[in-house]
């Protein structure tokens, strides 16, 4: 490696202490994603509402974005990851008291808290980058989203250990109680955790310092527009399926276990090529990396349409995160180099406030056409991943349209 790609000593400082943070706070999400809807049947009055617990949860994580974005201009990335994870721990609080009162109200609430949690964990992929070099950023996003890998082993297992911690004779308590007040140690972790970080706060901007874009001018930059456009659909698909599974899994005869499994090697399928897509990247190009996510989308989609096997869960949904890390991690990489320094919390916040604005409709739309469609789960299964296509074919032809057009002088443009 040319010395241009050289990580310095101060970003892998940052890089091992968010790759931990990803690793432990980071595993209560895929522990969420195989509960949430599980409880959420059990426990809201209507069918179709099942999935809204993670509804909650990603609708949350949009709605922090924007607010998070400025709070770590303004005070810095330890501050505002620290609120975030004592925001996690709340709404694990929150939803273990609707467990324990059988109360689908307070799971929703929880779940909003819980969102806050969320919006940070997408933001320790912008964090690392403040103190490294274009050069190197590939590389550091790719091992960033690569602790993910961890959290994939840890928060399935913890599923499995916590179902039952707490007897009782109310199988809702007793199957979903344990993994919940898990979850709320966990999150405790997290202030000692980012106090170590060592990120600068940003300096107050003078008066005469240049102000950047307006956000309009942003999402009308081609490459900053389709880095969106490309990060919306790999996160939303993924959601999209992700959500499904638990329900469609023990909706088709399997049980719990093997949904933890699945989401498990799911999530392990997400943050493995984590540390050679950076490499990558670098030999192929961003738009060529994304696109390739975008056709093992696709191809996720049509093992999951083949049949209702364990093995076509497997396999999809091995697809799925391998699909999700190429677009989302190209998308995020595409952006990373199409804005100034000073536009940094302007674009992160509103990329992410657009990515999981979709991620919301998408699980949301889940839980719809999952228990909604048909009268049986491979009915709802089937009509999830139909309704990948348009989003497909949206961000495909974004990414042909970029990589035809004319190029402009300015690489950000």
């Amino acid at each position: 490696m040319s010395k241009t790609h050289t990580i310095d000593p101060r970003t892998k400082r940052n890089m091992a202490v968010l790759i931990l943070a990803q690793a432990l706070l980071g595993s209560q999400m895929p522990m969420l994603f195989t509960i949430a809807g599980l409880a959420g049947v059990a426990l809201s009055p209507i069918a179709c509402l099942a999935t809204l617990t993670i509804s909650a949860i990603v609708g949350g994580s949009m709605l922090a974005a924007t607010p998070l974005a400025n709070i770590m201009d303004k005070r810095g990335r330890q501050f505002g990851f620290s609120i975030a994870a004592v925001s996690g721990a709340i709404g694990a609080g929150l939803g273990a008291a609707g467990i324990w009162f059988g109360a689908f109200w307070l799971m929703l609430l929880g779940g909003l808290f819980t969102g806050v949690y969320m919006s940070a964990n997408g933001f320790y992929r912008f964090a690392a980058l403040d103190t490294a070099s274009n050069e190197a950023k590939p590389k550091v996003i790719s091992l960033i989203m690569g602790g993910g890998l961890l959290a994939a082993l840890i928060g399935p297992q913890l599923v499995k250990m916590t179902d039952g911690l707490i007897p009782s004779s109310n199988a809702q308590v007793s199957s979903f109680m344990g993994t919940y007040l898990v979850i709320v140690a966990l999150n405790m972790i997290g202030p000692f955790l980012f106090a170590m970080l060592d990120i600068p706060k940003p300096e107050a901007r003078s008066a005469d310092a240049p102000k950047g874009r307006t956000r309009m001018e942003l999402l009308a930059t081609p490459r900053i527009a389709v880095s969106i456009i490309c990060g919306m659909v790999s996160y939303g698909l993924m959601n999209l399926v992700m959500t499904a599974t638990p329900l469609a899994v023990v909706g088709c005869g399997f049980e719990k276990a093997d949904a933890a499994n699945i989401v498990s090697l799911h999530v392990l399928a997400m943050f493995v090529p984590s540390f050679f897509t950076g490499h990558l990247i670098a030999r192929f190009g961003v738009e060529s990396i994304i696109a390739a996510g975008m056709v093992i989308l696709a191809g996720a989609g049509i093992v999951a349409l083949s049949g209702v096997d364990l093995g076509h869960f497997y396999i999809a949904l091995i697809l799925l995160g391998v699909g999700w890390n190429f677009g989302f991690i190209g998308a995020t990489t595409m952006l990373s180099t199409s804005h100034a320094p000073h536009e940094r919390g302007r674009i992160q916040g509103l990329n992410d406030l657009l990515v999981f604005g979709g991620v919301t409709l998408a699980s949301l739309s889940s839980g719809g056409l999952m228990n909604c469609i048909g009268g049986a789960p491979e009915d709802g299964w089937s009509a999830v991943n139909i309704a990948m296509v348009p989003f497909l074919l949206l961000a495909g032809s974004s990414l042909i349209w970029l990589m035809t057009r004319p190029k402009d002088a300015n690489p950000s443009a």
